[in-house]
């Protein structure tokens, strides 16, 4: 089976999804930069997420080699950034493919520290998907992912909880809690170091409305009106995402952790970096009785283990 992922690791084109853009390494792009105040935010940033993943479980981070980063793009509409479409950590590949906040169609940066502090969001968030324990199986000849963090899939494909209702306020899908707890922790981060460099008082309109989203700060009203213009579909995809992943999640922090929810937050990324769900099945249990976790979680459809089994 490892030879197998190796081969399509080898052949399977990071770009394909993206065919009218240009790609460089994170690491070519951060070294271009000639605006020190956005090379500080980067800097800053990864200081910030190495320590506070390590004491999570995660000691080493996605290679920043590993990182490619859409720079230009032929389509005069193309906007880049965190919600730019088909986006993120290719876990076949163990490679990341992210844009950079703004019109790809414009080599200038308009607000270099957010195009700086977006990239440290989208390679935090990425950072936990890379470091995120997994387990695959040879299906019919084929390489499948059966288990990803606290998440898995049975022999027939289906994963261990159903998928939310369109109009859910919370969630009870571990693929949506996962996503949201990674999420929470990217912009945890951007928004500290986004406060120890005073960057709200720098970041104008139009960019107000990414730079609350980058750093967690976000409120229902800020969706009421449109916002017309290149980036109306980017703004379109915020705040899909953040109704559909981010206030589920805060709400399934609020209503299954209560006054503990840091802690239980902190249970669920451990569990899912490390693989090993007793922390968080043994909170569960203490708190809504034994075998919470499939109570709370499993489809009755998922005709595999549960966790820890």
């Amino acid at each position: 089976m490892a030879h197998l992922l190796a081969a399509h690791r080898a052949t399977a084109a990071l770009d394909r999804a993206h065919p009218h853009v240009t790609f460089s390494l994170l690491h070519w792009l951060l070294d271009t930069w000639a605006d020190e105040p956005a090379r500080e935010v980067f800097r800053q940033g990864a200081s910030l997420l190495a320590g506070r993943y390590r004491q999570l479980g995660l000691n080493q981070l996605l290679p920043i080699d590993r990182v490619w980063v859409g720079v230009r793009s032929t389509q005069a509409d193309a906007f880049g950034g965190f919600h730019h479409p088909n986006q993120g950590y290719r876990h076949v590949q163990l490679a990341s493919v992210i844009t950079r906040y703004g019109r790809l169609s414009d080599p200038r940066l308009t607000s270099p520290e957010l195009v700086a502090l977006d990239l440290l969001r989208s390679y935090a968030h990425d950072c936990l998907h890379w470091g995120s324990f997994r387990e695959y199986r040879l299906q019919e000849g084929r390489v499948v992912r059966s288990r990803y963090g606290i998440n898995r899939r049975d022999p027939q494909g289906r994963s261990y909880s159903e998928r939310d209702k369109d109009d859910a306020v919370s969630t009870r899908n571990l693929g949506i809690v996962m996503e949201g707890a990674t999420d929470q922790e990217a912009r945890t981060i951007a928004a500290e170091v986004a406060d120890r460099l005073g960057l709200a008082e720098r970041i104008t309109e139009p960019d107000r409305l990414a730079f609350s989203d980058t750093t967690g700060r976000l409120e229902p009203s800020d969706f009421d009106s449109a916002h017309p213009g290149v980036a109306a579909r980017f703004q379109l995809a915020m705040a899909g995402y953040e109704q559909g992943v981010g206030m589920r999640y805060r709400r399934f922090l609020a209503e299954t952790g209560g006054t503990e929810e840091a802690a239980l937050h902190g249970l669920i990324v451990s569990a899912m970096i490390g693989g090993d769900v007793s922390g968080l099945t043994g909170w569960l249990d203490r708190r809504y009785g034994a075998r919470a976790f499939p109570r709370i979680f499993r489809s009755p459809a998922y005709t595999g283990p549960d966790p820890g089994e």
